[in-house]
């Protein structure tokens, strides 16, 4: 199958600006381009799908340029806003642009980095009105979705203009490096199809640029996707650790991991084929669920990672977190009940201060019936303490009150 196809096979197609894009991808090597507003410093799973089109169009030899807007990221994009960004001032967009640059030089590692900040910053205004602003009827401008749902609740002169400087992106870089295709979601349909018509006027009607854009992916429930319970699942490991990167994984439900593993995976058709058949055959194994979170856990955070993220599960499923290594247990049992103390602690004090029991009796109740462990091992006296000599790596102690339910003592030196 050619390149549209394939993507069409893995629901990663919305539309295309030009049917004749389809030969062009399969006979030429394109120089495409997606960029991304450095709104935070980190990237999340959201962002994700354009960069794994990117992936699969360099993988048929087109020619990758990210681009991160520490131009645009000073203005907003209205698009899918109900309401007007917040501005973010000039060091926090460099911030981020810089940690940005560091992540998706990570996802698509042969891609030339660029930000539009380097030919919006030398435009004066008069420049840019005479230059630019003149090529764009206002009445284009009011019909694109972006703005058309905004006028009702108010969209600013800012975030209006997004359009225009986003059209010039696309122009800088048709003009210097021939990139001719723009991807992105679909809601930039109308920010790409500017931009083309922005080259035309200015490069003349023979010059031809493209448009792909990508469906914008909800769960189940129509909710957006890579918002959970817990909050945002991002790709910078100070803000989700790998292992609940990988977890956010493997707890997808099947009928969603099934269409994730077509969307976020680079594996073969034929290869995803035959997980979708072991999956019938065998869910609980849950097939898809490790392909996509193997092949993303190694992506964003590098095997390394991934080893670590395999001796936490496996350890928390057989019961022996003795084997895990000081960070290794830092990064399984975050965001789990945490307890500090600088002294020898009574085993019932801690089982209560962790929330693993209401109260004494409660907490005496559960030691007798066998119900915890500590450090892997079950207890069953009631006057254990716990104390740093005791503790893993001479720093944490492990409680677990039945199967699933953990809290951590931290002992401080």
């Amino acid at each position: 199958m050619n390149l549209l196809e394939e993507l069409t096979f893995r629901k990663l197609l919305y539309a295309v600006t030009d049917d004749d894009l389809a030969q062009k991808l399969e006979t030429e090597s394109m120089t495409f381009y997606l960029g991304a507003d450095p709104t935070a410093d980190s990237l999340h799973i959201g962002h994700l799908v354009p960069y794994i089109v990117a992936r699969h169009l360099a993988a048929r030899g087109h020619k990758p340029i990210l681009l991160i807007g520490g131009g645009t990221g000073l203005i907003g994009d209205p698009s899918g806003k109900k309401e007007e960004r917040l501005l973010l001032d000039e060091n926090t967009v460099k911030n981020n642009v810089e940690a940005m640059r560091k992540q998706v030089l990570n996802i698509l590692p042969t891609a030339q980095v660029v930000n539009n900040y380097d030919w919006l910053k030398p435009y004066n205004l008069l420049d840019f009105l005479r230059e630019i602003g003149k090529h764009f009827g206002l009445n284009a401008m009011l019909a694109k979705d972006s703005v058309k749902s905004r006028l009702e609740s108010g969209i600013s002169f800012t975030e209006f203009t997004y359009q225009i400087i986003q059209s010039l992106d696309f122009l800088k870089l048709y003009q210097k490096h021939r990139c001719t295709l723009q991807i992105g979601g679909q809601d930039q349909w109308g920010n790409i199809t500017a931009g083309l018509e922005l080259i035309r006027k200015v490069e003349g009607s023979e010059a031809k640029a493209y448009g792909l854009v990508i469906p914008l992916l909800t769960k189940a429930d129509g909710t957006k996707f890579g918002k959970t319970e817990s909050g945002t699942i991002w790709l910078d490991p100070k803000r989700t650790s790998p292992y609940a990167f990988y977890q956010y994984w493997i707890n997808l439900e099947d009928a969603e991991a099934l269409s994730r593993l077509r969307q976020f995976t680079m594996l073969t058709p034929a290869e995803i084929q035959a997980i979708e058949t072991a999956m019938a055959e065998s869910p609980h194994l849950r097939h898809a669920q490790k392909a996509i979170a193997e092949e993303l856990t190694v992506l964003i955070h590098g095997e390394a990672a991934l080893k670590q993220v395999v001796n936490i599960t496996e350890a928390l499923f057989y019961n022996d977190v003795t084997k895990l290594s000081l960070d290794e247990i830092e990064m399984g049992f975050e965001g789990v009940n945490h307890l500090e103390t600088d002294r020898d602690i009574l085993l019932i004090d801690a089982l209560i201060g962790l929330k693993l029991a209401s109260s004494k009796r409660e907490a005496r109740t559960f030691i007798e019936q066998n119900a915890i462990a500590v450090n892997g091992e079950k207890v069953s006296d009631t006057s254990d303490m716990l104390n740093i000599d005791n503790a893993l790596h001479q720093r944490y102690t492990v409680l677990r009150r039945g199967k699933k339910l953990y809290g951590v003592v931290k002992h401080l030196k």
